[in-house]
């Protein structure tokens, strides 16, 4: 009889879900659809890093080229150290893409724009005069100058995305092909003093100079960088994001930036 009882009372049991395994799958599997496409706004802040050296220097060479100077003092061949500057700086923009999703792993694509005021200068001058008097028979007190800068105003990156979804999280790494809008103006400068004798009175000629100015200038380079995604209610998600942009052009530029989004995933 007792054992008649045991057996009814176990089959009178609930069927919970933990005995179904249910409750597991729950712990590993996203309740969220990432899948689809999004839009979204963006603001960020960061710094962009410039290495100036040798941006200039075939500009002085061509400048400089047959002239007395520059085969007897090398003029071009001076380091006027331009260096390298930093400038820190806020923008804003948008995102579009699309994510397609297999159980909890999320892959997709996306095209994000970021609007600010990256960039940098710098100048740097020598001045040399020349020991003994040169083939003209006169001594030369020689001065250069460059200067040399960038503006970034837009950054476009095309991006390919490998995502876990974890909940209602979604972190994320990217990377791919990174453009930017850019003016880059670079300056060189040659004042030229002779004197028939070393410790005499200069004479300044007429100085020399070259300016080569790119407006709207299309550059390109690579972006890389981690995020995650949190969904807030239905489509609507936040986002939080540290980005690497690295620029080649005549003026090497990398672009390092955190920013924070709102998207929505229809």
């Amino acid at each position: 009889m007792l054992g008649t009882v045991s057996a009814a009372h176990a089959a009178d049991m609930p069927d919970l879900p933990i005995l179904r395994g249910s409750f597991t799958d729950g712990l590993t599997r996203s309740a969220v659809n990432w899948q689809g496409s999004y839009i979204g706004a963006q603001a960020g802040y960061g710094s962009s890093d410039e290495n100036f050296n040798g941006s200039t220097s075939n500009m002085m060479a061509a400048l400089l080229a047959d002239t007395l100077i520059e085969s007897s003092m090398g003029v071009s061949q001076w380091n006027l150290g331009l260096g390298k500057a930093s400038q820190r700086t806020t923008g804003y923009g948008a995102f579009v893409g699309y994510n397609a999703q297999w159980d909890d792993v999320v892959m997709g694509i996306e095209v994000s724009w970021l609007h600010g005021k990256f960039g940098g200068m710098t100048s740097a001058s020598e001045r040399r005069v020349s020991a003994t008097a040169l083939a003209d028979g006169n001594f030369h007190d020689v001065t250069a100058t460059s200067t040399s800068s960038i503006s970034i105003s837009d950054i476009g990156t095309f991006r390919g995305r490998a995502a876990y979804a974890w909940g209602c999280f979604l972190p994320y790494m990217f990377g791919g092909l990174a453009l930017g809008n850019a003016d880059i103006i670079r300056t060189v400068n040659v004042q030229d003093r002779v004197s028939p004798t070393q410790f005499g009175i200069y004479t300044p000629l007429a100085p020399l100079s070259s300016t080569d100015a790119q407006h709207s200038h299309l550059i390109y380079g690579y972006t890389a960088g981690v995020g995650v995604d949190v969904n807030l209610v239905g489509g609507l998600f936040m986002r939080a994001e540290y980005e690497y942009i690295r620029f080649a052009a005549q003026v090497d530029t990398s672009i390092n930036t955190v920013r924070a989004g709102l998207g929505y995933k229809f």
